[in-house]
């Protein structure tokens, strides 16, 4: 027999975001059709803006945007439910990302704005416990680089992503505020800069999140201010990024503002962004698309299909 499947969506909740999410929803997943059946709503939480499944699938993580707190949750494998189990800080402010290592036992968190005193993000090593609680911080590593131009985006380092490559030995990290991709080595708990420590991007370009190809070999980093695909060459040996290509995520056509991009690399090697888009003298709202490209053996195909979702910022994420 099949084992359910349950999908865990996160939000925003707080009128400072303009938000009107109520918390974790986790829903069960219809396979046949993709229908999504209510079955919780885990209120009276801040801004659990991104989520992470241990291996086991039995514990549940999220960050609280804006805050500067992890919540643990216990998943039932019967039914799919969550129960809270443990609040950690994790200093700074506005955690933005999380991931676990291969072994589950560490949680890097991407801190993106840093502490109000010293303003400037950084990534954040706890210890996972046993029961899956989460210890104190254990490490802590800045960002360095000059501020990119842009003067309300870019005042410092502003991590928001931190996934592992696909070996788990490497943690890339795209800094929206020094537009540069940093690379670590993870090994015994601790990150330590790679032998090439950063990619450049161009300036002003803002990276925001990286994805992988299934292969391993190349990594797509999409950039925030200027709405581009930066496809970069990985040496899964010293974890460098090497610059091979820039791609415009907007269709001819488009003459507005945009931001908030996400990115997915899929096995079938089709690449996703989605920035978000603000009409300039077109549309009086702000609309989401999704843009696909073709990935060759070395780079994108150079064209991007666009497909607004009338919808203004998908939060989802799912296992």
């Amino acid at each position: 027999m099949t084992p359910a499947l349950y999908a865990y969506v996160g939000s925003r909740t707080t009128r400072e975001r303009h938000a009107r999410g109520d918390g974790i929803s986790v829903y069960r997943v219809d396979t046949p059709t993709g229908r999504l059946e209510p079955v919780q709503l885990v209120s009276e939480l801040v801004n659990p803006s991104f989520l992470a499944l241990n291996r086991q699938q039995d514990r549940l993580y999220t960050v609280h945007g804006d805050g500067h707190e992890i919540s643990v949750f216990a998943r039932s494998c019967a039914d799919g439910t969550l129960h809270f189990l443990q609040r950690q800080t994790c200093g700074g402010r506005n955690p933005v990302h999380l991931a676990l290592d291969p072994s589950g036992a560490f949680l890097i968190v991407s801190d993106h704005l840093g502490d109000p005193a010293s303003p400037g993000g950084t990534l954040v090593v706890l210890p996972v416990q046993p029961d899956g609680r989460l210890g104190s911080v254990c490490q802590r590593v800045t960002l360095d680089g000059e501020p990119g131009p842009h003067r309300k985006e870019q005042p410092h380092a502003k991590p928001h992503f931190n996934p592992f490559d696909p070996s788990g030995h490497f943690v890339v990290v795209p800094d929206k505020g020094l537009d540069r991709v940093f690379v670590f080595r993870f090994e015994d708990g601790r990150l330590s800069p790679a032998a090439t420590p950063w990619m450049d991007t161009r300036e002003g370009a803002g990276p925001r999140h990286t994805a992988f190809h299934p292969s391993g070999r190349f990594a797509y980093t999409v950039n925030e201010l200027d709405s581009t695909v930066q496809v970069a060459h990985f040496d899964r040996a010293t974890g460098a990024l090497h610059a091979v290509q820039v791609v415009s995520t907007l269709p001819d056509s488009f003459v507005g503002h945009r931001r908030r991009p996400v990115s997915a690399s899929t096995p079938n090697t089709a690449m996703l962004s989605c920035p978000r888009l603000e009409a300039y003298k077109v549309r009086p709202s702000a609309d989401t698309s999704i843009s696909a490209a073709l990935l060759w053996p070395t780079k994108l195909s150079g064209r991007v299909d666009t497909t607004c979702t009338a919808c203004s910022a998908p939060v989802a994420r799912s296992k």
